[in-house]
């Protein structure tokens, strides 16, 4: 994708996005730092599935991406809401 202009995101792109989050474990995802919401063990994502530890990542790296289980869902049904024109 080409950073210098935006043409906006195609339907099949979307598609794609969809498909890769359905693929993924279920949500919700939910961010655990060592020091800042447990004392003891390391960091994780923990998922209905299993555990996530992520290697070089910042604590705002590791809440991105959990939150991103449930942000994504929302973002691309808002998304298909306002190109139907309910919006």
């Amino acid at each position: 994708m080409d950073t210098d202009t935006f043409d906006g995101i195609q339907d099949e792109e979307l598609d794609l996005i969809e498909a890769r989050l359905n693929a993924a474990a279920p949500g919700p995802w939910r961010s655990f730092v060592e020091g800042r919401d447990h004392d003891s063990g390391s960091s994780f994502i923990q998922t209905p599935v299993s555990d996530i530890e992520l290697s070089g990542s910042t604590d705002a790296d590791q809440d991105f991406v959990a939150h991103a289980r449930q942000d994504l869902p929302r973002l691309l049904s808002e998304i298909r809401r306002l190109r139907a024109g309910a919006g």
